[in-house]
Order: C-alpha cells, then structure tokens, then sequence
C-alpha cells in the first residue's frame, strides 16, 4: 500500500512541484538524463522517481536489467508491483528490494524499458580477451589503456568496493569489468535515444553514472553532440568524486557492515 501511494505521488502536481525547482534547466534540457545512486538508498530512488515524473523520459535505461528481462517488462502492467515483479525477476536477483526501485517504473508508465546489465557468463567470456579487442571498444575509446593515475585510482576503489579482500592481481580485471559495463551502458543508452528520440533516464549506481571516466564520458567520446546531464546522489554531506554537474544528498540509511563478512 505504501508503494502504491508513493506511485501515485509522484505525479501528483503538488509532489512535482518543489522536485521540479530542484531540477536545473540543463537537466531538463538533457538528451540523456543519469540519475546516480547508492543502490541500498531508499532516498535516492524516491528522488529518481520524482525526476522521472517531472521529467518523462521516453525511455527508461537499467543498470540492473539484462535486455531480456527488459523485454518482459515492457509486456507487463507498469501500474502493478507484483506482475512487473515477476516479469522481470527482480526479486530472484541480488539487488536491494523492488520496493525502493518500482515507484520509478510507476514513474513512467508509458517510457519503454531497456537494459544494460551484462550478465556475468556473458562479462567473463567477454574478457577472456583484451578490452581493446572488443568490437564496440574503438567507438569509446576504450581501445586505450587509462593513464596510469587514473588506473591506479579506479583500481584503489575496486579494492575498497571489495574490502580489500581481492588480490592485487584481480584489481585490473574489475576495472576492465567496470569499464566494460560503463560502454554497455552508454552503448543502451544511445540506442534507447535513436529509437525514441529522447529524453532517456538512465538509472545507475554513482560509479557507472561519474561523468570524468564513467558512461558519460563514453557517450561524449561515441556522440559528442547528444546532451548529458548526471545527478550525483551523496549521504549524510560526504563527498564524491565524479565531476557530477549537481549533486544532491540525502540521509543514509542503516545498514550492516558490508565487510564483516570478510573479517569473520
């Protein structure tokens, strides 16, 4: 019930009201729309879902969504948090719960659906070979190595995302994963721009959304005329780096010790 009404809010005039003063001009200007997250943050999705609302992409791009499982969705009722549930499978995945992400769908009834997850079969095959070898890799300039500073800045942050816990000689394989995964999602996102001729939301997690190296720099390097625009979403005031064009903060929520496991 509670779902279903914050569905509705947020087309309400009232709601969109003081959501639609925080969106800046070039926001809603945009071509592409990234809307970053800490994916376990109840507030960021609610504020994702009040932008989509005021903003109504016409097509709706998921970090989270393999393009089969936005196919399913796009043949389910978008009203209905149980069916497109099922549609999709959200539940059987290891994402936070679809509590927090279906008022976004219910923010766009009518945006069609794309997703730009890679499956983990599908990510592994993929670099068995060198990053620069696959085909896409040229239009996004990932045939180039990044200089060593930001090498070794993307791979300190593999390490912390991973509790220090990887050997040094995994680091590089997660940033190229990362990376690979910056390009699929630019990749769907200029798709989605072709097929509906925009505005697209893209919903993803603040390292995918970071304009200096993440999916916007791609799309700048694929197609420097298309319009970017990338919120960054913070916690309790603590910054992030990104190079974001705003960013907006909200509470953090309680949540467990995400390396405890590694220590024990």
């Amino acid at each position: 019930m509670y779902v279903a009404l914050a569905a509705a809010l947020f087309v309400s005039p009232v709601f969109l009201s003081p959501v639609r003063a925080e969106i800046p001009p070039e926001a809603r200007a945009a071509d592409i729309l990234v809307l970053g997250e800490q994916h376990d943050n109840p507030a960021h999705h609610t504020r994702q879902a009040a932008w989509v609302a005021a903003t109504a992409p016409k097509a709706l791009v998921f970090e989270m969504l393999t393009p089969a499982q936005a196919t399913r969705g796009n043949d389910a009722d978008r009203t209905d948090q149980k069916g497109i549930d099922a549609a999709i499978g959200w539940s059987k995945s290891d994402w936070p719960a679809f509590d927090m992400y279906f008022p976004i769908f219910a923010a766009a009834p009518g945006a069609r659906i794309y997703g730009a997850l890679t499956p983990r079969e599908t990510l592994g095959a993929a670099l068995e070979q060198p990053l620069a070898a696959h085909p896409r890799a040229p239009v996004f300039g990932l045939d180039v190595t990044p200089d060593p500073q930001e090498q070794a800045q993307r791979e300190a942050l593999q390490a912390r995302a991973h509790c220090d816990a990887l050997p040094a000689t995994m680091l590089p394989v997660m940033v190229d994963m990362q990376r690979l995964r910056d390009m699929t999602l630019a990749d769907t996102a200029l798709q989605a721009l072709r097929d509906t001729g925009g505005p697209v939301a893209v919903i993803a997690g603040n390292g995918h959304a970071r304009p200096d190296w993440g999916m916007p720099a791609l799309i700048a390097r694929a197609a420097p005329d298309v319009q970017v625009f990338a919120l960054g979403q913070t916690e309790n005031g603590q910054s992030i780096s990104g190079g974001f064009a705003l960013f907006l903060d909200a509470p953090e929520p309680d949540r467990e010790d995400p390396c405890a496991r590694f220590r024990n």
